[in-house]
Order: structure tokens, then sequence, then C-alpha cells
């Protein structure tokens, strides 16, 4: 009963440290941009803007694949904040974006 509790012990800690080591290893930095943007969408996923809601617009626009906030549920006010947090919010090599409203 002890030598079952004792590799069961070694086996645990041995995975453990393994699941670790590839946390770390395989971690994924997200641009906090992305998550900003898609919370200041309206949450709608509508896709009225082309793009498989909200969060596949933000990822669009964070990733140059359009320059237009072309989110028709959004009110003009909404359209702006996000052009202008993402004119004026560099990524982590201090890049801005440069996009528009519709």
């Amino acid at each position: 009963m002890i030598n079952a509790l004792a590799v069961m012990l070694v086996l645990g800690c041995a995975m453990g440290l393994i699941l670790y080591l590839a946390s770390t290893a395989f971690h994924v930095e997200v641009d906090e941009r992305l998550e900003k943007t898609t919370a200041m969408l309206p949450g709608y996923n509508c896709g009225s803007c082309g793009y498989p809601g909200c969060s596949g617009l933000a990822s669009a626009l964070i990733n140059k694949e359009t320059d237009t906030v072309n989110c028709r549920p959004c009110k003009k006010e909404q359209r702006d904040a996000i052009v202008e947090y993402l004119n004026n919010t560099p990524d982590a090599e201090g890049n801005t974006l440069k996009v528009k409203s519709i």
C-alpha cells in the first residue's frame, strides 16, 4: 500500500512538473488591445460587419485585415472611441494602427 502511494506521489509530481514546463514553454502573449476593443464593441455578434462576431472584427482590426470600424449596431460615439483607442494605443513594439470609422 505504501509503495502504491509513493509511486502515485512521484507520478503526480512528475506530471505537475511537465505541465508547468509546457505552460511556460508554450505561453502565448495576447495583445491587450484585442480584449479592450472586443469589450468596446456592442457584443451583439450579428455579423453585419462581415466578420464572425465582435471578436472577429476586433481581431481583424488588430491584425490589420481591415482599417474600418464598420460595426453597424455601434453608435457613432462608440465607433469614434474605438478609432481613438486604436490610433493612440501602441502594441508591445510601439506601433499604432490607423483605423477609421464608417
